[in-house]
């Protein structure tokens, strides 16, 4: 039978957006709390309630919440008033009737902003407890409480410092932090972008700064600060500030090129973040021309006001120290120690904390050093292929780029706050540069490739233009959002208005068009870094996973008509799930798709085929789904491996399962995501096989999971417009839909399994990998030649474990030849003195396991022998199964 869908008493509310801005009800009667209508409570409850000035509405569901979910969890390291504080705040947030600001909440609780959203996630076990609304709100007030907790940090720990003295540091302390608060709240729309918010708090200090004795500051800013126009403050000038008139504020240029110096900032950017929305904010509270510190009563009920209205936490806190706002211990030492230049002139590096906002401007730097020699224009090897084409594309793509750039702009500046259009211009500059640089080194590549330099249809091809330009844009936005904070669509952490799809949603680009794109973007560049590979190759996973489903796609329609063809098309063959992942498919090959480059002419030259002729199939629907097995089977082994080890044969079962899905039901995923189809899949092989497997358990392992988003499991698409529990998906509609072939698997003859794919490494990485039959024996490729053995240091040499005492240098060449090497040339005869099998090429899987057969040479070690051994065993093991497997599928006459 299917599992019975929990009665819940959360109703599905439009989801929040922003902080947490709700009013209490209208209802004169719900808008107090009566303790007699609550006996049927524990008195201590009713209590809390009306210390959190909660309506009976809310009293109600909180003690539901509390009685349905959480009495009857096993003891958690939090007391009872801890816990119906929770209860209370899920239920006033899920009913907009929180009327406290959240630190006056967490004060009346008794915990910290990390504390209380720690325990809100533990509280979250069953697939009803927290609703998505409250999830995302709580993510957002849990980011925007990490920006500035990283802000503050640097504000005290670097930038306040050079200006501190004893007598003032109090004030200038307050008085600087709030007005960046201010700022921050006033004109920021988006207050969790940290590398704007940081640029702001540059200018903050710059109109702090310069308004000292210059003697009381340490160098550089004594200097930068001592041909400063503006005079230090008196007392005299302090009486008569309420009758001088205001003029525009004016910017020390000298301090502010110090200030962001300093900080590893971009001049230009803090400049314009200066003159637009700072001077804005001055102007808005009536500080602008003001020759003296602004008084910091003013600034505070300012800020007071702000506070109460957006019902946020106070970061004025931080200043205090006070314990609501205080970081986890282990946030605050572990953070990576970076050397920076000895300011006293000495070449003696100093070693300073890796924060955040740190790492952000590295690699914001980094971008920019790596495009100093690129343009926002086409180079002119770019106009030489421009002019080659048969249809000259020079003109549509200077209008495109400068149509596209105008929609950046614009967008940017709604999604991060008034007066920011110069800051996204300069970014959208940076992106068209890399946009251009990328498309020469695509156009070389092809060159090379075919050995043709007309690529008209391609450079005539706008959805390959916008998808490389949105890529390139990615790149830079990502950049500027900080490793720290770098997310996705399929992240349990928040997203900020600029994280990807955002680039997709602005240019209305279907993401499997950007999908094509990606791969040869990253091959194309080689300066791209590490962090942006991993986001890019995330960026892919989240559009295969959820976003090429979207009702519109144009997957759909190639599904279509694979599916026209005849019923022996097939978007990716089965068969070919267990060879490797190799292809040569570039973009231009992708988005010219549906044409074979080995079969026809050249890409970019290829005719359609003539009517009545058998179409050929799409190398993009091909590739995308050979991408999409290995993907969903690794995803599918992971929770597997969470669950149903003691039932290994479930594994393959339910893989022929969902693969059938995704091959002959795709429609499931219609607006859908995949792993609803893999948790399902689990769920109903397990339910026909009498395997004991509850659905609330497969949910709190796939929560684990990493890259996984609560609204997976809590927000199913159901039928047009009606979302609910994947419960209610797996009964209505998944089990409804398989269910004749589910039962198949109940009966003595049971449909043949599907190939397990063979998973090849990530081609955007280099990772370590397992060496088969061992928990924690990993071998790396030698990324250079610089690293040799002979010159490892006692750090380097201690990363790698092989199982036995350190050897002699030659012996870790040897690994290092063989692992860098694409033809690992160890021999080895199989039976006694038989021939010895063809050499294969050195495959490293993602699920640890690798390929490789040959002979071990004389000089080699026992290791060396071991490590072909098992791989070479575990090869052959495969192989034999496979063949078994065959000849049961397709017995000879």
């Amino acid at each position: 039978m299917p599992p019975k869908k929990r009665s819940s008493g959360t109703p599905q509310k439009k989801e929040l957006k922003g902080n947490m801005k709700s009013g209490s009800p209208d209802n004169s009667e719900n808008a107090v709390l009566s303790p007699e209508r609550h006996k049927d409570k524990e008195p201590e409850f009713v209590s809390l309630s009306e210390e959190l000035q909660a309506t009976n509405p809310i009293c109600d569901h909180a003690w539901r919440i509390w009685e349905r979910e959480i009495r009857s969890m096993d003891k958690m390291p939090y007391s009872n008033r801890h816990q119906w504080g929770a209860c209370l705040f899920i239920a006033g947030m899920e009913l907009d009737g929180i009327s406290l600001t959240f630190t006056q909440f967490l004060k009346v609780v008794g915990l910290s902003v990390k504390q209380f959203i720690s325990l809100v996630r533990k509280m979250d076990v069953n697939v009803d407890t927290i609703s998505p609304k409250v999830n995302t709100a709580l993510k957002r007030l849990e980011n925007k409480y990490n920006v500035t907790l990283a802000l503050y940090q640097r504000f005290v720990n670097d930038l306040t410092a050079p200006c501190m003295f004893p007598s003032r540091r109090t004030e200038l302390w307050e008085s600087s932090w709030t007005m960046f608060l201010l700022a921050k709240g006033t004109f920021l729309q988006m207050e969790d972008d940290l590398v704007i918010a940081f640029q702001l708090l540059l200018c903050v200090l710059e109109y702090f700064t310069k308004r000292f004795t210059p003697s009381l500051l340490q160098s550089p800013y004594k200097s930068a600060v001592s041909s400063s126009t503006l005079s230090p403050p008196t007392r005299t000038s302090r009486r008569n500030q309420g009758k001088a008139k205001p003029r525009p504020p004016e910017m020390d240029v000298q301090l502010l090129e110090t200030l962001c110096k300093e900080s590893d900032c971009s001049v230009d950017e803090v400049k314009n973040v200066y003159q637009t929305t700072f001077c804005a904010f001055l102007d808005s509270v009536g500080l602008s021309g003001l020759q003296v510190l602004p008084p910091i009563e003013t600034l505070s009920k300012q800020y007071e006001e702000l506070y109460h209205k957006n019902k946020d936490f106070d970061a004025r806190l931080f200043l205090v120290d006070d314990e609501t706002l205080s970081p986890n211990k282990t946030e605050v030492s572990k953070v990576e120690m970076t050397p920076r230049k000895n300011l006293s002139g000495d070449d003696v590096a100093i070693p300073v904390p890796q924060t955040p906002i740190r790492a952000a401007m590295n690699s914001i730097q980094q971008l920019r050093v790596d495009l100093t020699s690129a343009s926002d224009q086409p180079s002119s090897n770019l106009l030489f292929y421009y002019k080659n084409c048969t249809v000259d594309p020079t003109e549509e793509i200077r209008k495109r780029v400068e149509e596209l750039g105008q929609v950046f702009i614009k967008r940017f500046a709604q999604a991060v706050g008034q007066h920011c259009e110069g800051l996204g211009r300069k970014r959208f500059n940076l992106g068209a540069q890399l946009y251009y640089k990328v498309m020469e080194s695509m156009l070389k590549s092809e060159e090379k490739r075919i050995s043709v330099q007309n690529f008209s249809k391609l450079l005539n091809n706008a959805t390959f233009h916008t998808s490389l330009l949105a890529c390139a844009l990615e790149v830079v936005m990502a950049t500027y959002v900080g490793k720290s904070f770098l997310v996705s669509g399929a992240s349990d952490s928040v997203e900020t208005d600029l994280c990807f799809p955002w680039i997709l949603d602005i240019f209305q680009l279907p993401a499997f068009d950007f999908y094509k794109v990606i791969e040869s973007f990253i091959k194309a560049e080689p300066t791209l870094k590490h962090d942006m590979m991993k986001h890019l190759e995330q960026c892919e996973h989240v559009i295969m996973e959820s976003l090429a489903w979207k009702a519109d796609s144009p997957l759909f329609d190639l599904l279509k008509q694979s599916r026209e063809e005849g019923p022996g098309e097939q978007a990716e063959p089965p068969a070919t799930l267990n060879q490797p992942l190799h292809h040569n498919h570039t973009a231009a090959d992708l988005y010219l798709s549906p044409v074979r480059p080995s079969r026809q002419p050249p890409a970019t030259e290829a005719e359609p085929p003539t009517p009545g002729t058998k179409a050929l199939r799409s190398n993009s629907l091909s590739l995308f789904y050979k991408k999409l097995y290995r993907m969903a089977y690794m995803r599918l082994k992971t929770l597997f491996s969470h669950l149903l080890t003691s039932h290994p044969e479930l594994e393959p079962i339910i893989w022929t399962l969902l693969q059938h899905t995704l091959q002959n039901e795709y429609e499931l995923m219609r607006d859908r995501h995949l792993d609803q189809l893999i948790m399902s899949a689990m769920y109903a092989i397990c339910k026909v096989k009498n395997v004991d497997l509850r659905f609330k358990t497969i949910v709190t392992a796939y929560k684990e999971m990493p890259n996984t988003n609560q609204e997976t499991f809590k927000r199913v698409l159901i039928r047009e417009g009606q979302y609910d529990s994947i419960i209610v998906f797996y009964n209505l509609v998944f089990m409804q839909k398989l269910k004749t072939n589910i039962l198949q698997y109940s009966s003595p003859r049971p449909p043949p399994l599907s190939p397990i794919p063979r998973i090849p490494c990530s081609p955007y990485k280099n990772s370590p990998l397992r060496v088969p039959g061992s928990n924690n024996v990993y071998v790396s490729p030698l990324k250079s030649s610089r690293m040799s053995p002979v010159v490892m240091t006692p750090r380097s040499r201690i990363l790698i474990s092989i199982g036995e005492s350190f050897g002699s240098a030659d012996k870790f060449q040897k690994i290092n030849e063989m692992v860098s090497s694409t033809d690992w040339s160890l021999k080895r005869s199989l039976n006694g003195g038989s021939a010895p099998k063809p050499l294969k090429r050195l495959r490293f899987d993602m699920d640890g396991q690798d390929e490789a057969d040959g002979s071990k040479s004389s000089g080699e070690s026992t290791l060396i022998q071991k490590l072909a051994e098992m791989s070479s065993t575990r090869t052959r093991m495969q192989e034999q199964k496979l063949k078994e497997e065959s000849v049961k599928e397709h017995p000879e006459p």
